[in-house]
């Protein structure tokens, strides 16, 4: 028997009001704030994120899913969103437009990682990007948008940890710093970040495992190293965080997974679950236009995973809308009340009524065993009797009272919501 390939999940009717009230959540947050939204193809050419999320990235090196087409094109499934963001603000000229440019999403994502709970190989991201402007201020509203939307989802517990990682001016020095420090501890690390301090030093202080993170406790800062205008950035940041009252941490050995982040980066993270159970994170990647080719220009962006949010909504026990329910089950008994039902039922439903009709030759017990497993107020039951005299019969599910009545008048009473 097939099953769903390991690290993806089907999202069943039952849980689907979950996600049904994030999505709501965001459009609502996104509205507040400015921001328009954006959809790109669930795959581009595998160049785009090679070139811009880095080859010396766990993501480039051991979590794409690349394959040719059959023009010979190597292409890679999305294994993150901004990348494509930034594609499509070139590909359609949003250069020219009145900066920033404001977009959100909603995205798979795929990334052949080992699954775990909240983590998945094809996994659903919200995202936001503000491109063309490199002010600390837009820095300070993404971070308070992200807040304001996982607050407004009812979740607690969370906190906002930040930190400054530099640009291409000041890294270097950082860089040189972490290699000096980290050499001599080289055989005490764990092979990926034995191979990490040959292609790419920063990656050494996001590793997860317990004997690599005890030596980046102690690692150089980056906040350490900073060039002027990446220090007043970061300081500015900080005071329009204070003047929010928005709390945070700084934390040195944040620098997230993407080789194209610079200055700002942050991640919320929440009270139990660790550093690899983030609710979302983003950052500041001034260079990244540059790197697809396009003139230079700054951004900042923000995503959090569904389902790592599907499972701290329910962890925190967060109730949720679970959406209307049909307001009648439409029960028939013989073929002419059959037809009799489908009449009904159009009418109904034309009205704007929810409904559920019965299917097949079973019996009004069995019927109403359906029509009170689905939840349903009302049963309306068309037989033979009702059928000569132009009416239904409707039960009341949870009183077990009957009463006949004409169709006009049943719509009456589903309307009034009785």
């Amino acid at each position: 028997m097939f099953k769903a390939p390991r690290g993806t999940a089907d999202t069943l009717p039952e849980e689907q009001p979950y996600w049904r009230y994030i999505e709501e959540k965001a459009l609502e947050t996104c509205r507040l704030y400015g921001y328009s939204r954006i959809s790109t193809p669930a795959f581009e050419e595998a160049g785009l994120f090679q070139r811009s999320v880095g080859e010396g990235t766990d993501i480039v090196n051991k979590e794409m899913y690349i394959f040719r087409d059959r023009s010979d094109n190597e292409m890679a499934l999305r294994p993150e969103g901004t990348a494509p963001v930034c594609r499509a603000y070139l590909e359609h000229g949003m250069d020219n437009l009145p900066q920033p440019v404001k977009l959100f999403y909603f995205a798979d994502i795929f990334r052949y990682e080992r699954p775990q709970a909240g983590r998945y190989r094809q996994h659903h991201q919200f995202g936001c990007e503000a491109i063309g402007d490199q002010s600390p201020v837009l820095d300070a509203e993404i971070i308070h948008m992200a807040l304001s939307f996982f607050g407004d989802l009812g979740l607690t517990d969370f906190s906002l940890q930040v930190n400054s990682i530099g640009c291409k001016k000041c890294r270097p020095g950082h860089l040189r710093k972490l290699i000096e420090y980290y050499t001599p501890l080289k055989e005490q690390l764990c092979s990926d970040c034995q191979v990490r301090l040959e292609k790419n030093p920063l990656r050494l202080l996001d590793c997860k495992k317990p004997a690599c993170q005890s030596a980046a406790d102690l690692a150089p800062r980056s906040s350490d190293y900073l060039c002027l205008e990446c220090g007043q950035h970061f300081e500015s940041l900080q005071d329009y965080l204070t003047a929010l009252k928005i709390k945070f941490i700084l934390n040195h050995r944040l620098v997230r997974g993407l080789d194209y982040y610079t200055k700002t980066v942050f991640e919320i993270q929440p009270a139990e679950g660790g550093s690899q159970s983030a609710l979302g994170g983003g950052g500041r990647y001034d260079d990244l236009i540059a790197m697809i080719g396009g003139k230079p220009a700054p951004g900042i962006g923000f995503a959090a995973g569904l389902e790592r949010i599907v499972l701290n909504l329910m962890t925190q026990g967060v109730k949720v809308p679970t959406g209307e329910r049909p307001a009648i089950f439409i029960a028939c008994l013989g073929v002419d009340a059959r037809m009799e039902a489908v009449r009904l039922s159009a009418a109904l439903r034309g009205e704007g009524i929810p409904l559920l009709t019965s299917s097949g030759e079973r019996s009004l017990k069995a019927q109403l065993r359906h029509a009170n497993a689905a939840g349903v107020k009302y049963a309306a039951i068309i037989g033979g009797d009702e059928m000569k005299a132009g009416t239904v019969m409707v039960r009341n599910m949870e009183t077990g009272e009957q009463q006949e009545t004409r169709p006009e008048e049943l719509i009456a009473l589903l309307k009034a919501g009785k």
